[in-house]
């Protein structure tokens, strides 16, 4: 990769958890299939990504996808987003070409019609996921929130976190009293007591672990797989292979060396992110940084999760989670 990665990069974003987005992210490690090269159709890349993106987010910063790309007179455009429905919303209007976002608000994209195909996937990562509670708090396990008000971001990873602990605990989604908050509010809600518990991924859970000593009373472990998803707008997805397989080469080896300078990627996303490197770095050892290509096996785990969400009535319709792939 041809960027001084031992280079601190400074910005003065503000530090604030409100820029924060949804998901965490890793590295692409494995090698594309020879498929044929397509010509070229596009002279823009449209990439949507999240504040906590970690992958991403350097990848923009060292700017090594671009120098790929120039010789094809391929020009990066970013753009950033709260969240992956928001992400996903874009994607489905003709905003974006391709971006990364968790298990579940694929599933809520696909119920609303968007025309996405899945990439790649990360490898489970579970306890990058959890679900929080005050460090004082009487409540010690799952079954004790039955009727109680849990926080958290609807249609992200962690309503099907929710969901799953709570089958685990013997209780139903009607058992407790959902509140539907983006991170930076669910924060203010735990910390001033008006939710009995947040579900949340990292690296919000680090910071509010580290920062107001915040007890997981579960995490995804033995309940969900907590995948993490690379997608792409179907028509771009079709017409530029060449650009795709650039673009993934390029997250892989952004992701490698995540992997081996985990100290030195947390220090550089620090300024962005703007959280103490010290928590970057735990949230990021709970990632596995590893992708592979979307298979028949963890397709059918999203597949059971779409099923439970048609269940509960979360969507409209039932889904065929295999319609979103590239015949």
């Amino acid at each position: 990769m041809s960027v001084n990665k031992n280079k601190t990069i400074h910005s003065p974003r503000r530090r604030t958890l409100q820029r924060l987005s949804a998901i965490a992210l890793g590295a692409l490690a494995f090698t594309l299939g020879a498929a044929p090269v397509q010509a070229q159709q596009t002279k823009l890349l449209r990439i949507g990504y999240q504040k906590a993106a970690n992958t991403l987010v350097l990848l923009k910063a060292h700017g090594a996808l671009e120098k790929r790309l120039q010789p094809l007179g391929v020009e990066v455009k970013w753009a950033e987003f709260a969240a992956g429905p928001q992400l996903l919303e874009a994607l489905n209007v003709g905003s974006v070409d391709f971006g990364y976002v968790g298990e579940a608000p694929p599933v809520f994209a696909q119920a609303a019609g968007a025309d996405f195909v899945y990439t790649a996937y990360e490898i489970p990562t579970p306890d990058a996921e959890g679900l929080l509670v005050q460090k004082d708090s009487p409540i010690k396990s799952v079954a004790e929130l039955k009727g109680k008000k849990i926080a958290f971001n609807k249609g992200s990873d962690v309503h099907w976190l929710v969901v799953a602990l709570l089958k685990k605990a013997g209780l139903q989604y009607s058992d407790i009293q959902p509140v539907y908050l983006a991170p930076a509010d669910a924060r203010a809600a735990f910390e001033r007591g008006a939710v009995d518990a947040w579900a949340i991924w990292d690296p919000f859970q680090a910071a509010a672990e580290k920062q107001v000593g915040a007890r997981r009373l579960a995490t995804g472990v033995g309940a969900v797989n907590h995948h993490q998803f690379f997608l792409s707008a179907r028509p771009f997805a079709t017409r530029n292979a060449q650009v795709e397989k650039i673009l993934l080469e390029e997250i892989t080896r952004e992701g490698e060396w995540v992997r081996t300078h985990t100290a030195e990627a947390a220090a550089q996303l620090a300024p962005i992110q703007g959280l103490d490197a010290d928590i970057i770095e735990t949230g990021l050892k709970r990632y596995a940084h590893v992708y592979k290509p979307v298979d028949a096996k963890v397709l059918a785990e999203q597949q059971k999760i779409a099923d439970a969400f048609y269940e509960l009535k979360l969507i409209p319709k039932p889904l065929k989670v295999s319609d979103a792939v590239l015949k």
